[in-house]
Order: C-alpha cells, then sequence, then structure tokens
C-alpha cells in the first residue's frame, strides 16, 4: 500500500517544480558540443545541490520528515520520494530560477572556481605547526580572495577563523531551536609533481577555463563544494532570504595532509563553543553513476580506518665481505614476501555499509541476473545465500561485474594493506644495520585497529621463530628467541620492531543511520535535483549506502552528529583526471 502523504509534501507536489525551479535545457551556441554541455551541466548540478540542500527544501520539512519512513519503491531498498520546496518558499525558487538561468551565471560561477584555483594552496607533510612555518600564509591571500568574491557573505555570516586558518561561517536562522547543519570543504589541495608539468594539457594552477572544463588542481578536489557552498548562500543574500535553521560551514586548511591542524581545531572549537549538536553534517564524497543499468547515488555514510604500520629489522653490522645468511634489509625484504602472500580476505557482512549498497542493487538494477536478486534477498536470514552472494561478488557473476571493478569491490570488503615505503644501508660496503618499511593498512568498517594489530602480529610470529628473530610489537615484547641452554646466551639474530608509524591509528567510522530525517532529507533532495535537473525525462535515479575508502576531515566531527553524510552531486562523467591526477 503506498504511504499517505504528509502535508507538506502535499503542498509541496502543488507546486510545478519542474517548471519553476530547476532549467532542463541549456543555453548554449551552435559551435557548443556534446561535452561541452555535460561539463557545465556537471557544474549546474554540483551548485544546485548545494543550494537546494541548504535552502530550497525547507528546514521546516526536516520536522515533518522526522516521523515517517520513506516511500516504498523496492522490497530491500526503500527510496525517498523526491522533495521539493514547499509553497513557502515559491517566490524565492522562483527568483533563483531567474538568476541561475541569466546568461552570464554559468561564467560567474566558473570564474569563481577558476580564481580560487589560482590561488595556490598546495600542503605538505613536512611542514611544521601554524605560526611556525611561514609557508601556511598563503592561506591569508585565500581568505583575501573569498573576501573579495563573496562579499555579502562576509559582511552577513559570522565568521570566526581557528588557528589562524580555518574557517568557520554561521549564518544564524530564525528559529534556535531548531538544530543546525554542518556542510563541509577544505581550503587545502595536495602538491602538483613539477617532473609532471608537461603532460597537463593547462597549467596545474590556471584556473583556466576552456572547452567547458575548469582546469587545475583543487578544480575537484575540493574547491569546487567551498565555492559551490559561498556562491549558493551569496546568490541567498542577493535575494534577501534568511533561513530558520542555522547553516554553518567550516573549512579545513590541511585535510590533504592531517588535517589536525585544521578540522582538528575547529571540531574541538565548536564542542567547547557551540553549535556542538548538529541535526545534520555533510561533506565531499562520491557522486553518481550508472551502474548495472540504472543511475545511482551512493552517500558515504562510514569510512574505513587507517594505520602506517613501521617494520624494523635491527641486526648486527659489520664489513659485507663477511656476510651473515641474510641482513636486516633481507630479513626485511623476506618479512615483506610474507606478508604480501597472506593479504586479508574481503568479505561481505550485514553490518557493512556495502551490505546495504548491495541489497539496493539488487532491488532496482536492472543490470543484474534474477539469480543474484533472489540470494541477495534470501541472504538477510540465511548464511548460506550470504556466502553465495559474496562468492557471486567477487567473481563478477550475475552481471555484478557490469557495474563494478571487481579487484576494487574486494579492497572496499577488505581491511588493505601496501607497502609505501622502505629504506635501510649507508654504504656498499657496510652490513646494514637497520632497514625499514611503512605498510599501510585502510581498515574494514566491520574491523578495528586493535584487530589489525593482533593480525599483524600474527602473521609475522612464525616467520620471526623460523629466522630466530625476536618481536616486539607495538610497545611489548610477542616473541624472544629461547636462551641456548647450553650455553645460556640467546640464539637471536636480531630484533623485529613493529609500532604505529605516526601515532595516529584511526578505527573506521561510526556507520551513520539510513532510516533517519537526515538520510530522508539528503536522499530526497538527490532525487529532486535529478529529476529536475540531468536526469529530466530520464529514469529515476536511486540513492544507495556507500563508503569512503578514504579519509575526509569528517573524523574529527564524530561527536558533533551521529548523522555525518559524504556526498557531492556531481556525474562520474564530469569529471576528467579526477582527484590528485594530472589533468584535473
Amino acid at each position: 500500500m503506498a504511504r499517505q502523504k504528509t502535508p507538506n509534501e502535499e503542498a509541496a507536489m502543488d507546486l510545478d517544480v519542474r517548471a519553476h525551479l530547476l532549467p532542463t535545457t541549456m543555453k548554449s551556441d551552435s559551435q557548443t558540443d556534446e561535452s561541452q554541455k555535460r561539463a557545465l551541466e556537471g557544474r549546474r548540478m554540483v551548485l544546485r545541490f548545494v543550494i537546494l540542500a541548504l535552502v530550497m527544501f525547507p528546514f521546516r520539512m526536516w520536522y515533518a520528515l522526522a516521523n515517517h519512513k520513506g516511500g516504498v519503491v523496492g522490497e530491500l531498498c526503500t527510496q525517498e520520494p523526491p522533495l521539493r520546496p514547499s509553497a513557502e518558499n515559491k517566490a524565492v525558487a522562483t527568483e533563483l530560477l531567474e538568476v541561475y538561468t541569466a546568461s552570464n551565471f554559468t561564467d560567474r560561477a566558473a570564474e569563481a572556481l577558476a580564481g580560487a584555483v589560482r590561488v595556490r594552496t598546495e600542503v605538505f607533510d613536512t611542514w611544521g605547526r601554524v605560526g611556525q612555518d611561514e609557508r601556511w600564509k598563503v592561506f591569508a591571500s585565500f581568505h583575501s580572495y573569498l573576501r573579495t568574491s563573496f562579499p555579502k557573505v562576509h559582511s552577513t555570516l559570522q565568521l570566526t577563523t581557528v588557528n589562524t586558518y580555518a574557517l568557520l561561517y554561521e549564518w544564524k536562522g530564525s528559529d534556535p531551536s531548531l538544530k543546525p547543519i554542518l556542510v563541509m570543504s577544505h581550503q587545502d589541495v595536495v602538491p602538483v609533481d613539477s617532473a609532471g608539468y608537461p603532460q597537463w594539457k593547462q597549467p596545474p594552477f590556471s584556473g583556466a577555463y576552456k572547452d567547458g572544463w575548469i582546469w587545475g588542481r583543487g578544480s575537484y578536489d575540493d574547491k569546487s563544494t567551498l565555492i559551490s557552498a559561498l556562491l549558493s548562500i551569496e546568490t541567498l543574500l542577493e535575494q534577501g532570504f534568511k533561513p530558520k535553521r542555522s547553516v554553518v560551514l567550516a573549512f579545513g586548511f590541511d585535510e590533504e595532509a592531517r588535517g589536525d591542524q585544521g578540522a582538528g581545531e575547529l571540531a574541538p572549537y565548536l564542542l567547547k563553543n557551540g553549535p556542538k549538536d548538529f541535526a545534520f553534517i555533510i561533506d565531499e564524497g562520491e557522486g553518481y553513476d550508472n551502474s548495472f543499468g540504472r543511475p545511482f547515488a551512493v552517500p558515504g555514510i562510514s569510512e574505513k580506518g587507517f594505520i602506517d604500520v613501521r617494520v624494523d629489522v635491527a641486526t648486527p653490522g659489520g664489513h659485507s665481505s663477511i656476510p651473515p645468511r641474510h641482513t636486516s634489509i633481507g630479513y626485511l625484504a623476506l618479512l615483506i614476501a610474507h606478508l604480501e602472500a597472506h593479504p586479508r580476505k574481503p568479505r561481505l557482512s550485514r553490518e557493512s555499509p556495502m551490505y546495504a549498497s548491495v541489497q539496493c542493487s539488487a532491488a532496482h538494477a536492472p543490470g543484474l541476473s534474477q539469480t543474484f536478486r533472489d540470494e541477495v534477498k534470501r541472504s538477510g536470514r540465511s548464511n548460506k545465500a550470504l556466502s553465495k552472494v559474496e562468492k557471486m561478488l567477487f567473481a563478477g557473476e550475475g552481471g555484478v561485474a557490469l557495474g563494478h571493478d571487481i579487484e576494487a569491490l574486494k579492497s572496499v570488503l577488505s581491511t588493505t594493506q601496501a607497502v609505501d615505503i622502505i629504506s635501510g644501508g649507508v654504504k656498499s660496503n657496510v652490513l646494514p644495520e637497520h632497514a625499514s618499511a611503512i605498510v599501510n593498512h585502510r581498515i574494514s568498517t566491520d574491523s578495528s585497529v586493535s584487530e589489525l594489530e593482533a593480525s599483524f602480529i600474527k602473521t609475522i610470529v612464525p616467520l620471526a621463530q623460523k629466522y630466530d628473530l625476536d618481536v616486539n610489537a607495538f610497545g611489548r615484547d610477542v616473541y624472544l628467541v629461547p636462551t641456548d641452554m647450553g650455553s645460556n646466551t640467546t640464539k637471536s639474530v636480531g630484533t623485529i620492531t613493529i609500532s604505529d608509524a605516526w601515532g595516529n591509528a584511526l578505527n573506521p567510522a561510526p556507520v551513520s543511520p539510513t532510516d533517519s530525517a537526515a538520510w530522508y532529507l539528503l536522499s530526497g533532495t538527490i532525487r529532486a535535483t535529478w529529476a529536475d535537473g540531468e536526469g529530466h525525462g530520464k529514469e529515476d535515479i536511486i540513492v544507495a549506502p556507500g563508503m569512503m575508502g578514504g579519509n575526509t576531515d569528517t573524523r574529527w566531527y564524530w561527536a558533533l552528529s551521529r548523522n555525518i553524510y559524504r556526498y557531492a552531486h556531481h556525474g562520474s562523467w564530469h569529471v576528467m583526471g579526477g582527484a590528485h591526477a594530472i589533468n584535473e
């Protein structure tokens, strides 16, 4: 039986929003090719999403959504009906339509992002603390650019700088009883390797706007979301709009390094000074794609954890003319080969966010086989069916391979390891006394740092026993080579020391709910934005829970809301090069 609409939904449905909210065609001259149209529409989609999420869905609808459980679209994966503005905001919607369809607005938005790209806000892992390292001062230039580009934001919103360069904007709502929302982004970008400059089609910090694309480092990650948020609010202020619910913007400046000086300072500031309890938080994340024959949007509801494990092998030195069976480098090589021969197996558990994603795919994707769908349906109660679904996933059977890179899928569903840094030796005729490696791990959402540490020890100790090496792991001796009873001396030839390389290990993020008002608001917004924009006249988009393989600044904000989502409303085809890549 269909769910009865709430009064707010009825009011929203009475509006001809398809005609009054968003343009369904783009103005372009006859020379504009299809790729230009897609690129221009992609930028509009990103901008529209922020506007819709912040304002065009009235904040009072939040409470109307609080007591319903979504529309029944698929048995395994219910979908929220598209959420559109109520009659209360019809005038604002109409005014904004005129702004966004004006011939100069695309150029205005493109130039705002291009100008931000031109301010070179690279950060490096080796930089010191703010106030001690002069290189952070580049962010003062970026702040000057923002003040010039968004004058109404800076004259209306309350701006607080935290740790000199982190930015905290608060747009006060008229109803203080409503929990605020927090929109995140970061000002910094990853460095550009000078050796790769010749491969860039446009200089990496030119902010060139050419052939329908905005070029440069940060144009995608993550200045696009930062500029979209500010431009959205700037245009709303130009129309005299005032929100009922307070909106907070938090922009860190070292997300691509460690995040501890930016978001790592912003979160404690909010906890101490407020606001400290948010209705929901949204940060950068994946967008939407065509999977299994249908468009799917995948807001991240969790993130993997991580730990960089340092493995140090110490052995006696000496002259290389009289070598032992293995040097410290040799032992380290054996350890690395042993680790890579014993990767952690991927597995699909019901607790994983990816299980919910699989359920959504089975419910709505036409490209999957009926056999796969049936097994997914049974897997909610049957371990045997769950095992079969897992097997089919990893084998790429049942149409799964149409929508996923299978190896990438295995990585998402496992704790991964990658040996990324290695060092040892000082001279060719000197036996190395130390050799070390850094092994990066991304910890599955159904695991933990402590479980990873225990697994690492369990993998290493048998090899240490074989080669008579002592093992100290994470501050304690876990294996000592037995003493020779006759001579009362140890047979140990060296020591393996295992540690958290940087002391910043992180457990997987809490899984945000998909049965909350926050999720309904987000998913309904996504579905309406798609239907009234790029997806007009096309098949409905499906919103499915996703998971971030990497980490965002949200890791610092766990105490501020249980509803943390990672999403940016753009298609995979709207991005060239990708994050951190040449020709971003």
